[in-house]
């Protein structure tokens, strides 16, 4: 990876360097194994710092191509892919799921408590999927009656396709109607079901031709194949005794997220995750983030046009739906529309999505600015670190 003089394309050095002290204090200070930190601007990086350790254990260092899993960072990719198919007039943003997936023609609606199902006022769209409105669940925790309904049923477990989660999955009620509410849900590993019915392909066959060929990203996948495991850095979270444990010691319930083979990516899962199952390095990364930013194309590759880019990164809820203030939500991003707002350094309309391991990126097209943050760590409270690179990334132009 070429860096160029940070200066050369706005930037400041000793600013930068302050972005290098504070990623590094993670690491000294034992929030963080290991991270990579790359700041692109005007089509070329200008920063990269490789931080800590990739695993403890073993005493390897972090190295620049590392394997790490994205979980929902693998949301941006699911979503360009269904686009990609509407461009081809394949799929349509109106389209009613139950066309492809003919189980969701009999989905009902939680009305709380004791209350009888109620039944839909109009289908689940493509669109309530790729903006999180369809009123699913996720089951990564109990904090709803359905979230706690799908974490019941596991319907995370790996070792079920997702054909067969289909059928389950439909049995559940809805949040609410769709379109209703924004909320966080399976939303795009049903898109990813949909992808596999009208093409034919397996997701993963189907991202890997389509997307990962031809932008040259040879180190993703759903799995880390044997001759690269050693790459594959460790996932950790907070030890109760304090320090970092890895997940894959610990007695968790492999049919639940993160444990199983959500963790353990050395063989090709039965599940393959649209939304949370992708591993990547650095470099594969930011080349698809390169893509987002040259608006649907890189070295040559086209995916989609530029009109494609725009809506998918164009703010699509009204504002009453969005989940944070001055946020909004693209076709599977984020969306920052108020930076006073949400109380973060940025532009209006800088886009980008993050993983449940503290994974981020950020394209900021009014500042041609990339920001890739890859690391391995969950917990369900999360680190500040994520908001402390953003920060001083943003503080480091000085044009």
């Amino acid at each position: 990876m070429n860096i160029v003089e940070p200066e050369s394309v706005g930037l400041s050095t000793p600013r930068l360097q302050r972005l290098a002290n504070a990623m590094q204090q993670c690491i000294d200070g034992g929030a963080l194994a290991g991270m990579i930190t790359v700041i692109a601007r005007r089509g070329v990086v200008a920063h990269l710092g490789v931080y800590g350790m990739m695993d403890l254990a073993r005493a390897a260092p972090m190295t620049t191509d590392a394997i790490f899993r994205l979980f929902s960072m693998t949301k941006p990719v699911t979503s360009l892919a269904a686009l990609m198919l509407c461009e081809e007039g394949i799929l349509h943003l109106q389209d009613p799921v139950q066309e492809y997936l003919p189980e969701f023609a009999n989905l009902k609606v939680w009305q709380g408590e004791g209350a009888p199902l109620s039944q839909l006022e109009r289908p689940v769209t493509l669109c309530d999927l790729l903006t999180h409105t369809s009123g699913l669940g996720y089951g990564l925790d109990t904090s709803t009656p359905v979230n706690a309904l799908y974490q019941q049923k596991a319907m995370l477990r790996m070792d079920e396709p997702m054909a067969e989660k289909i059928t389950r999955m439909a049995q559940l009620p809805l949040h609410h109607q769709p379109g209703r509410a924004y909320t966080y849900s399976l939303s795009t590993d049903v898109i990813g079901r949909v992808i596999e019915v009208v093409s034919g392909m397996p997701l993963d066959s189907f991202l890997k031709q389509r997307i990962f060929e031809p932008l040259g990203m040879h180190d993703t996948d759903f799995y880390v194949p044997a001759e690269k495991l050693p790459r594959l850095a460790t996932l950790y979270t907070a030890a109760p005794q304090g320090g970092l444990v890895d997940v894959a010691t610990l007695p968790g319930d492999g049919a639940q997220f993160p444990f199983g083979a959500w963790t353990d990516k050395s063989f090709k899962p039965a599940f393959l995750s649209g939304g949370g199952g992708l591993v990547s390095t650095t470099t594969d990364y930011l080349r698809f983030a390169w893509m987002l930013r040259n608006h649907g194309a890189l070295d040559g590759a086209r995916l989609v046009s530029r009109k494609t880019i725009e809506l998918m990164t164009a703010p699509q809820l009204r504002p009453e739906l969005s989940p944070l203030p001055g946020v909004n939500i693209g076709l599977g991003v984020t969306v920052l529309t108020n930076p006073a707002q949400a109380q973060m350094l940025g532009s209006p309309g800088a886009y980008g999505g993050s993983g449940a391991s503290h994974c981020e990126f950020w394209i900021d097209p009014q500042e041609d600015m990339i920001t890739l943050l890859m690391t391995q760590y969950i917990h369900y409270k999360p680190l500040p670190v994520g908001m402390t690179f953003r920060a001083l990334a943003a503080a480091s132009i000085e044009d």
